[in-house]
């Protein structure tokens, strides 16, 4: 029986990679870290971790899946080091305002307008997604860490309260105040009687 050829489980050229990849792994950073300079300095570390250890990619999973498992990696290692910068620089926030949110006994002072995602049209859908891009972008850099590991990486409550150094009690309160504040945000530029678009939004903030 004649010899099976061995399975190449080499990357492709690195020369290659830039354009193969690049701006798939740059959308994929800048909607979690909200900060185009930055994405494109995970960006780059990425390519250089995978092209040091290009003997570790073993072909089981396609090679765009592999960058962005290491980019995911390094995403939240950066996480990491700004929750950590944060919270030793930054002041606490005015628990004030989201406490006015409630009245007595946790019920809103104001109740947010009902609203359901369901039964979307594909253009409705497009714009509640570029509605909710504009709101994340807002969030103060404890709640967008929460959002990016939470809502966009699907992590689990351990695992979150472990990259940032928080209790559950803390993670908790954070998911909390993440949703009040893009709930508000969306109530603006995505329910408003007068509906702005997100491209209007940007220009008169």
């Amino acid at each position: 029986m004649p010899e099976q050829p061995a399975t190449n489980l080499t990357t492709s050229d690195p020369a290659t990679w830039v354009d193969a990849h690049g701006d798939i792994l740059f959308r994929y950073a800048v909607k979690r870290v909200r900060d185009r300079e930055t994405a494109e300095e995970l960006v780059q570390e990425t390519l250089l971790a995978a092209l040091q250890n290009r003997d570790s990619f073993s072909g089981k999973s396609a090679e765009q899946t592999w960058f962005i498992s290491i980019l995911r990696n390094k995403i939240v290692d950066h996480i990491r080091k700004r929750a950590r910068e944060r919270d030793r620089f930054e002041p606490t926030p005015d628990e004030t305002y989201f406490d006015a949110k409630f009245a007595k006994k946790g019920k809103w002072s104001d109740a947010p307008v009902g609203w359901s995602g369901s039964n979307l049209s594909p253009d409705e859908l497009r714009e509640f997604r570029a509605a909710l891009d504009l709101c994340a972008d807002k969030l103060p850099p404890a709640l967008a860490h929460v959002f990016s590991l939470r809502e966009l990486d699907q992590m689990d409550s351990d695992s979150i309260c472990k990259v940032l150094s928080i209790t559950p009690t803390n993670l908790w309160t954070r998911l909390h105040r993440m949703r009040i504040t893009l709930r508000e945000c969306l109530e603006v530029h995505w329910l408003g009687d007068a509906k702005t678009t997100p491209a209007a939004a940007k220009e008169g903030c």
